[in-house]
């Protein structure tokens, strides 16, 4: 069996007031904002991720809207949807350094190859990508592009970006609270734990702004498709190395955002 580490609670509900003052709210900001993107932001003391998991779908939100507004100038510039979307989705990963993609690329090269947990742990580590990494990040992203320019309208693709920025981030702390440590290091080690509460927080945050970006019945359709995507992840990393990481939160993160805009392709 796959060892798996425990870990503590840096953000436990006891000691953190409800609702908090607008001022925790943009330390909170500022520090999801300075992770999950490549603005120079920091919160002015040194605080754990996991204690700003509750503001992860609003960071999430302004990327997806940034993006949007991305492809609506390409878009009036005259652009056919593909290229619109090629453009989208290179800004958007220039706006996040490409934290996911990487994430998502490691774990691939992780869970398809190595016999031990201990093996593929040490390949998610190698910062050299492999041929299951390569192929995995080549499919997540003409699956992305491809779902954008099928969706091609401008106000339904802000509005899927939107859903899905917020959406697939949303998806991240609930893994972060309950799935065990695949290892006692690293960037998923250092982040922490959230709350209970900050995870419904969070998740209350993507669903209403999925449903302002969309009616009520599409939103939640695509939330739960976005649910499964993030479970058939965390499953399939808890049986091969018993727990998650930094990449496994990409590949959840990844696999969420797909899920979504598929799931607003089919519904279109």
């Amino acid at each position: 069996m796959p060892e798996s580490h425990t870990k503590t609670d840096t953000n436990s509900d006891s000691s953190r007031p409800w609702p908090g003052t607008p001022g925790d709210w943009v330390e909170d900001l500022r520090l999801a904002a300075g992770f999950l993107t490549r603005l120079p932001l920091a919160p002015s003391a040194d605080r754990p991720l996991a204690q700003a998991a509750r503001v992860f779908p609003l960071v999430g939100a302004a990327l997806g809207l940034a993006a949007g507004l991305i492809y609506g100038l390409a878009a009036a510039l005259g652009l056919p949807s593909m290229l619109a979307a090629v453009v989208t989705l290179a800004g958007l990963i220039a706006a996040t350094g490409a934290l996911h993609e990487d994430g998502l690329a490691d774990s691939a090269d992780g869970l398809g190859g190595g016999a031990t947990a201990k093996d593929k742990l040490a390949i998610m580590r190698d910062h050299h990508i492999g041929a299951y990494g390569v192929i995995v990040l080549i499919l997540g992203l003409l699956a992305r592009v491809g779902a954008l320019a099928a969706l091609a309208e401008p106000a339904l693709v802000l509005a899927a970006l939107v859903t899905a920025g917020a959406a697939s981030r949303a998806a991240l702390p609930p893994v972060m609270l309950r799935l065990p440590l695949a290892r006692g290091d690293g960037l998923a080690s250092s982040a922490g734990s959230p709350g209970q509460r900050d995870v419904i927080i969070g998740g209350g945050i993507a669903l209403v702004i999925a449903i302002i970006a969309l009616d009520f019945t599409t939103a939640l359709a695509a939330l739960i498709m976005a649910a499964l995507a993030a479970f058939a992840v965390t499953a399939l990393a808890r049986r091969q190395i018993g727990g998650y990481t930094g990449d496994i939160l990409g590949a959840v993160q990844q696999a969420a955002e797909i899920a979504i805009l598929f799931t607003l392709v089919a519904l279109s």
